[in-house]
């Protein structure tokens, strides 16, 4: 194995990675794309592509591990009508023209039925209008415009911006909370988490305390904005940032702000890199809690991890996790022969589906499955509240 191929569980703790690898590897590798991936005569093969390198690597592979861990358990279990399932990855390097790439390439393999979990705005804007024949399912983004494209392949698990931000005021309303901010990045993601706060404030009888942008979803030069929300000491700050949302926050610290830090879900991801800055910070969560196991969900994925060799649960994970588990129905209900045709059809026929406490719902003109939006907060002793 090479060293970028090495690299590709480097979130993994020391001691259980090897082990990690091993499960989800099998005996095969598919050449050209970096990751070891289930060995078997007769598959059901399903591409992925992601950043697996760069500033969005956290999510990228807890996706990955969660969706992996679902289809091992699935596997275990005789695959589905009997057929095993291949998961291959692709690294994209959080770069749309590489996700497009990728996604042309899985197209190109007439074995491959559907593309899982892309992550990024422009990335999977990219994927879903390159390959208009495959099913395109659960992208790890909650862009607004994204859903009013006419994207037919485009199958959406998580809930989007717009509730994420409905949902994170009307937390900080019932705290008393009224002078609220904004910092977010100058484009399509950024401006979109724009038009959903300025839409949430108009619905709350809220005018914005401040905003403040980052030059782009990847740019670490943030310290310009944390200033300007410094300036302004809103009683909340909505954090609408990804992997620079760290480097945000500590920025913010060192101005000498204390406003209370509300990320959107994609945000979850990154804390682990705050230490100590991490307690207090809320944020949105378009997942269970992954230690919530009232769910019958959380319980499944927590089982399925561990047999996997993964110790660690996240939201991140999870939702891979879940993102897999419709795939999986859609394919069931494609039949024992599936198509890619067969596939879109049997993704859009779910209807009530329950993941174990959270319901999927698609349909002929509804491509957005889950409603599902919750707030948490990172508790003094570093634990997940929600």
């Amino acid at each position: 194995m090479s060293d970028s191929k090495a690299r590709t569980f480097d979130l993994l703790p020391r001691p259980t990675r090897r082990q990690a690898i091993g499960r989800l590897a099998g005996a095969a590798t598919v050449a050209g794309l970096g990751l070891p991936v289930f060995a078997q005569a007769k598959t059901l093969r399903i591409g992925a592509t992601f950043d697996n390198s760069s500033v969005e690597k956290a999510n990228g592979c807890g996706l990955f591990l969660g969706s992996s861990a679902y289809f091992n358990a699935l596997n275990r279990a005789g695959g589905i009508n009997g057929t095993k399932v291949e998961l291959v990855m692709a690294d994209d390097q959080f770069k749309p023209d590489i996700a497009k790439a990728n996604a042309l390439s899985f197209a190109a393999d007439s074995s491959m039925l559907a593309i899982l979990h892309p992550l990024g705005t422009r990335q999977t804007a990219e994927v879903s209008d390159a390959v208009p024949g495959m099913a395109v399912v659960g992208p790890n983004t909650g862009t607004v415009a994204l859903r009013k494209k006419a994207n037919p392949n485009t199958f959406w698990v998580r809930a989007n911006y717009d509730q994420e931000i409905d949902k994170l005021i009307a937390t900080a309303a019932v705290l008393g909370q009224s002078r609220i901010g904004l910092v977010h990045a100058n484009d399509p993601f950024g401006l979109s988490l724009l038009e959903g706060f300025k839409a949430s404030l108009v619905k709350a009888n809220l005018e914005p305390a401040v905003i403040a942008t980052t030059p782009n979803t990847t740019s670490m030069d943030v310290d310009p904005a944390a200033r300007a929300i410094a300036k302004a000491n809103p009683q909340v700050v909505i954090v609408g940032l990804g992997g620079t949302a760290p480097a945000f926050v500590r920025a913010l610290r060192a101005a000498g702000c204390m406003s209370q830090a509300y990320g959107v879900s994609i945000t979850a991801g990154f804390l682990g890199q705050l230490g100590d800055l991490a307690h207090g910070v809320g944020f949105a969560i378009v997942v269970p809690s992954p230690y919530s196991t009232k769910f019958e969900l959380v319980r499944r994925y927590q089982a399925d991890m561990l047999a996997s060799g993964v110790k660690d649960f996240s939201l991140i994970s999870l939702e891979g996790y879940m993102d897999a588990a419709v795939l999986a129905e859609g394919l069931r209900r494609a039949g024992p022969a599936p198509t890619r045709a067969a596939v879109l059809a049997g993704l859009e026929r779910i209807e009530a589906f329950d993941l174990g406490g959270v319901k999927i719902n698609f349909g002929r003109t509804n491509r957005e499955g889950s409603q599902f939006v919750d707030v948490a907060v990172i508790s003094s002793n570093g634990r997940l509240i929600s």
